[in-house]
């Protein structure tokens, strides 16, 4: 996964509360291998004539409140990012919706989304480390994201590359641990264990 900290792309709208997971992707095609990609299948029951997320090339989606709500599915963020998109902009997040989307390289910046719908469809400029989203001619507006996260999106990390860069804390703590308290480890004696009789 390839990280990021600068974005501008073309932003779209879903106008709606509560879209769950199971909005993103009906679990009905989540049986499809992901090699075959999971975009076209993406708000699948939601799509109709004149749809204004639906934009070829768009890259943002600014959503409404609690985006992501609903069951675990990690499927429906392949959904987006498969279908193009590297931010979703909403008032709030599902929270398991928001962790998975991090670790697949999507921001979840929550944010008042007021001022960007208004600029809507329309290209929108996203720096993670300064935190700002800035509509084409527009004012600037912060984002709130977990600094963690905001490094693990730069980076490109996913929780096991973030734990493998602490790697040598992580050995020093066990030895320490290991040493203040020896009871909790198995204690061996060099013994040779007694014969199964599958041996002789």
């Amino acid at each position: 996964m390839s990280g990021w900290s600068h974005h501008a792309g073309l932003a779209v709208l879903l106008d709606r509360a509560n879209v769950d997971t199971d909005q993103l992707i009906p679990a009905r095609f989540m049986s499809t291998p992901r090699a075959q990609g999971y975009g076209r299948f993406l708000l699948h029951d939601l799509r109709g004539d004149g749809a204004a997320w639906d934009v070829p090339g768009a890259s943002i989606l600014v959503a409404g409140p609690n985006f992501g709500c609903g069951s675990s599915r990690e499927a429906a963020v392949y959904a987006l990012v498969d279908a193009g998109f590297r931010a979703v902009i909403a008032p709030g997040f599902g929270d398991i919706f928001a962790a998975n989307a991090v670790n697949n390289g999507l921001l979840p910046a929550v944010a008042d989304t007021g001022a960007l719908m208004r600029a809507l469809p329309g290209r929108l400029a996203i720096d993670l480390a300064v935190g700002t989203i800035t509509p084409e001619g527009g004012a600037a507006i912060g984002f709130d994201l977990d600094p963690v996260w905001c490094v693990k999106l730069i980076n490109g990390w996913d929780d096991i590359d973030l734990t493998a860069r602490h790697t040598d804390d992580i050995t020093a703590f066990a030895k320490r641990r290991r040493e203040q308290a020896p009871w909790l480890w198995p204690q061996t004696t060099g013994a040779k264990p007694p014969s199964t009789g599958r041996d002789q």
